[in-house]
């Protein structure tokens, strides 16, 4: 299964294809999208939603996982991020993706081993569970991480539902 995991942004979004061969995982690519701080909100958000397009034209995935959006003190970043997190899901959504979403707790427990890992500690597990990535920044890193996280979801499911 080929998976996409987008860790959203407005500045920064990431994304990470992941190939899952039941508990086995290869990197099969990664970036970053950046939208201009000077250009009008909605704008922005086009460009975002026009270049996850590309990405999951190029990629072809059959599932994709999003990060879930953590609330901060400031009230306007958090709408400008639910709103570019709305895009992502809009993307994926419309290529009749299906999709996982997960908290970044659970991300960071499933990929490092406790919910409050830091972001070197993603990092440095990304690359050893994806040997030979080349990560294009930490937000490419994270949205990894979450196609890592859906990867063993879904594997857990199918062994769930074997059992039965």
């Amino acid at each position: 299964m080929i998976i996409l995991g987008l860790d959203p942004g407005l500045g920064t979004t990431g994304w990470g294809v992941i190939r899952a061969d039941g508990n086995r995982l290869s990197h099969v690519a990664n970036g970053q999208i950046r939208t201009e701080p000077s250009m009008p909100l909605p704008r922005r958000l086009t460009n975002l939603h026009a270049a996850l397009l590309d990405v999951i034209r190029a990629e072809r995935p059959e599932g994709a996982a999003v990060e879930e959006v953590l609330g901060n003190s400031n009230a306007q970043s958090t709408l400008k991020l639910g709103q570019a997190r709305g895009v992502v899901l809009l993307a994926a959504a419309g290529a009749g993706l299906a999709i996982g979403e997960y908290h970044p707790s659970v991300v960071k427990k499933a990929v490092v081993g406790t919910g409050g890992a830091e972001k070197r500690q993603i990092q440095a597990m990304v690359g050893h569970l994806l040997p030979g990535v080349k990560l294009a920044g930490p937000d490419a890193a994270d949205a990894l991480a979450v196609a890592i996280t859906h990867a063993h979801h879904v594997a857990s499911a199918r062994n769930l539902s074997r059992q039965r």
